[in-house]
């Protein structure tokens, strides 16, 4: 039974080559230019929590084209991939925060505050491309940057999200279940291209035993999962090790491993968008 469950799995990842190239289909978002100044509705600013300010760490903050200071509004953090990933296929990731595209593409930027928050580097003084640099200032930054939001920028406490692609996606249980005080944050998750404990990787911690520590956290609240080609790996694995979850499974019909499909007009994004809009149901 494995022996046929690995021979679908290799064919799938096959047949994932024969897939159409997304950029048959023209964008219809593009990211603001992150620039500089202080934050405003439509705009998008670099920002440094006040323990790494003299470092070269940092946040990008977007405010939506409505954000005013009279009401609060939902937020997503973004985790990027990693740095120096290119493909055949011509997608690539630097693994900055400026790069990332997919708390974007999701709200279309309205109605959401959307932060890419940083992986600190192991000495403190830069954002870490690849893997994860010090994970406990990882987490303790990404929990100071939501604090930020929700105090200073209307962010709704209730209502925060956490969102990645490829490292990013492994980071929203890697970095976002990391202890019950990161994890107590999230209403919900948008996981696009890997899963955490799905299969091992070069750092510590990305054993399935580990995992399981991690995906306990979970407790019962809702992902949006999704995957170039098929998710079908991953919604095995969850299938075993978390039964009773709220999981969403949409497979993307391109072959392309990158967050840029979230800035077209896909079925697949009305799906995330509506998927969004359901959790937000009864949000304070």
């Amino acid at each position: 039974m494995r022996l046929l469950f690995l021979l679908v799995l290799f064919l799938s990842g096959a047949c994932s080559a024969e897939l159409p190239d997304l950029r048959s289909v023209a964008p219809e978002l593009r990211v603001p230019a992150v620039t500089a100044g202080e934050p405003a509705a439509g705009r998008r600013v670099r920002r440094t929590l006040p323990p790494y300010r003299g470092t070269e760490v940092h946040h990008v903050l977007y405010l939506p084209v409505d954000w005013r200071a009279d009401r609060r509004f939902p937020v997503i953090v973004e985790y990027a991939g990693n740095g120096s990933y290119s493909n055949r296929f011509g997608d690539v990731c630097d693994g900055t925060v400026e790069s990332s595209s997919l708390g974007y593409g999701a709200s279309g930027g309205k109605g959401f505050i959307w932060v890419c928050a940083p992986y600190v580097s192991p000495d403190h003084q830069r954002n870490q491309r690849l893997w994860w640099g010090d994970v406990e200032a990882t987490v303790a930054y990404c929990t100071g940057v939501v604090a930020d939001v929700c105090a200073n920028y209307q962010g709704d406490p209730s209502a925060v999200f956490l969102a990645g692609f490829s490292r990013g996606s492994i980071a929203c249980n890697f970095i976002g279940l990391h202890n019950d005080a990161v994890a107590a944050l999230w209403r919900g998750f948008i996981c696009h291209s890997h899963y955490d404990g799905v299969r091992a990787w070069s750092y510590a911690g990305s054993d399935r035993a580990a995992a399981a520590v991690r995906l306990a956290r979970l407790r019962g609240r809702p992902q949006f999962i999704s995957q170039e080609g098929s998710v079908a790996e991953t919604q095995a694995y969850l299938t075993n090790a978390c039964p009773s979850g709220r999981f969403t499974f949409v497979p993307l019909p391109y072959r392309n491993h990158t967050d840029q499909w979230s800035l077209r007009n896909l079925p697949e994004r009305a799906a995330l968008r509506a998927w969004l809009a359901e959790q937000l149901k009864g949000a304070d």
